[in-house]
């Protein structure tokens, strides 16, 4: 799957999410009638989504996707391994390791945050039911 895909794949997923928190928390609103169910849904959401969006570069590190390039004996030299072999020794352009590699040296583009937030923000709000 190329990269434009997968954004795509991810962006649509993140609406359809959305779109079942919107009317979860419209069925909410009107079975109860204290805002204090929305309101710690709301909280849960922001955190979610900021959690999500300062994970991302602290996991992608820890795996060994860095900015001087992958780390040595890490998770990441494995998976380019196992991708060179897959590929007859090259890692291919716009592949998964490619892709990790790119993020963890150059961060994530504001588009990419921006979903990633979202999908974070709807798996927090979720976590409460």
């Amino acid at each position: 799957m190329r990269l434009a895909e997968a954004g795509l794949l991810a962006a649509l997923l993140a609406s359809q999410m959305l779109s079942s928190l919107v009317l979860a928390s419209k069925e909410d609103s009107q079975a109860e009638s204290s805002s204090t169910g929305t309101a710690a849904k709301a909280a849960a959401a922001v955190i979610g989504g900021a959690v999500a969006v300062g994970a991302a570069p602290v996991v992608l590190g820890a795996m060994g996707f860095t900015g001087a390039g992958i780390a040595a004996s890490s998770i990441a030299a494995k998976m380019m391994s196992a991708a060179a072999i897959a590929n007859g020794g090259g890692v291919a352009a716009g592949g998964v390791v490619a892709t990790l590699q790119s993020v963890g040296a150059a961060g994530l583009s504001f588009t990419s945050n921006v979903v990633l937030g979202s999908i974070g923000a709807v798996l927090g709000a979720l976590n409460l039911n």
